[in-house]
């Protein structure tokens, strides 16, 4: 039998944790009651009602059947004789709802079936109602970044606290340089909000977006929020380095040093907000030979060619700037060609080739 006042508890107790209405708790209550009532003493195609009320404490289950001449399936029909015949005022065709309260709630067999079914329900529906009210906390903060504080780390997932509510962050979305530490905030970029088909309402974060660099430097940066400065492209490897190109129609304005900000002070909280991840700012040229060179520092370039056809850089470069320019395995190199959105071919001056990943520093 149940139990209807450890359901009384459960709910609120599900409520007050998870922030889920009560009405929603025993909308999923009478749907599993449901569940499990058709498994056990009808059909699948048989039409349930339930009805809880947590207050009272009442619970009442009826079925709708149809009024037949000769029963052939007794979970959704009932026959004429049975229901009265003429002196019942129904007609054969008809519907009647059959009150089967008491029958099933003393039925010790229903009771450990229900609850069976009941636990996975629940679970199930209280994870899609939560996945529901996060798509509908988040969705008017896509491409903005959310600041949030680490409740729990575990090996595959970090969960965050978002005023009470909780969101988790994969292992594919973290930067490898954080560190997640309970208690500490920390700004999460929220890529996108969707309805899956498959999985249902879905909130995608991330530490690792390059959108996440942009983002904190433009809540740092006033001259970019008022469009006085632009960034023009942005390439990052997470964890590892960044490079900005940014510009300004204003002659009088150092794009870069607004970025900068008064003695390194606004590069480096987002730094310091990025566990030490590496930031090169450059000022964006027209020159296009130029702009590969500053996006090659710190490694000096002597020589390059543009194939606008194959899209490729040609570098040539004196063999001790060779690893400045290539980067730990190749990083400098290939975030540069992720920047400018050519493939960077490299030459020492006595032609030799450079594979990024071997020769790198």
């Amino acid at each position: 039998m149940f139990d209807l006042q450890k359901i009384e508890a459960a709910v609120n107790q599900i409520a007050a944790e998870k922030k889920i209405p009560k009405e929603k708790l025993v909308e999923i209550i009478e749907h599993a009651i449901k569940t499990a009532y058709k498994k056990d003493f009808a059909s699948k195609d048989a039409n349930v009602n339930v009805k809880l009320d947590i207050t009272t404490g009442n619970l009442e289950i009826s079925i709708e059947k149809t009024i037949v001449e000769e029963v052939v399936d007794p979970s959704i029909e009932i026959s004429y004789e049975e229901i009265g015949g003429e002196d019942s005022g129904f007609a054969l065709g008809d519907t009647v709802e059959i009150d089967v309260s008491d029958e099933v709630l003393s039925s010790e067999g229903f009771g450990r079936i229900a609850s069976q079914a009941a636990k996975q329900v629940i679970v199930q529906k209280i994870g899609e109602t939560e996945k529901e009210k996060l798509y509908h906390l988040f969705k008017d903060k896509e491409d903005t970044i959310v600041s949030m504080r680490v409740e729990l780390v575990e090996k595959n997932r970090v969960v965050f606290d978002y005023n009470g509510n909780q969101v988790v962050l994969p292992k594919s979305e973290q930067n490898p340089k954080d560190k997640y530490i309970p208690g500490q905030r920390m700004n999460l970029y929220v890529r996108s909000c969707e309805i899956d088909p498959v999985n249902g309402p879905r909130v995608n974060l991330s530490r690792k977006d390059k959108e996440l660099v942009v983002k904190l430097f433009e809540n740092g940066t006033p001259e970019l929020e008022d469009g006085i400065v632009q960034i023009v492209s942005i390439a990052r490897m997470p964890g590892v380095k960044t490079k900005i190109i940014v510009a300004s129609d204003d002659e009088d304005v150092d794009p870069a040093g607004c970025l900068i900000g008064p003695k390194g002070m606004r590069v480096r909280t987002i730094v310091d907000e990025l566990f030490g991840e590496k930031i090169d700012i450059l000022n964006y040229t027209t020159n296009q030979e130029e702009m590969v060179r500053r996006a090659l520092v710190p490694g000096v370039v002597e020589k390059i060619e543009i194939d606008e056809e194959n899209n490729i850089i040609r570098a040539t470069v004196k063999d001790e700037e060779k690893a400045k320019v290539l980067g730990r395995g190749g990083t400098n190199i290939n975030i540069a060609g992720d920047l400018l959105g050519y493939r960077i071919s490299l030459t020492t001056i006595d032609g030799g080739k450079v594979d990024p990943t071997l020769d790198a520093e």
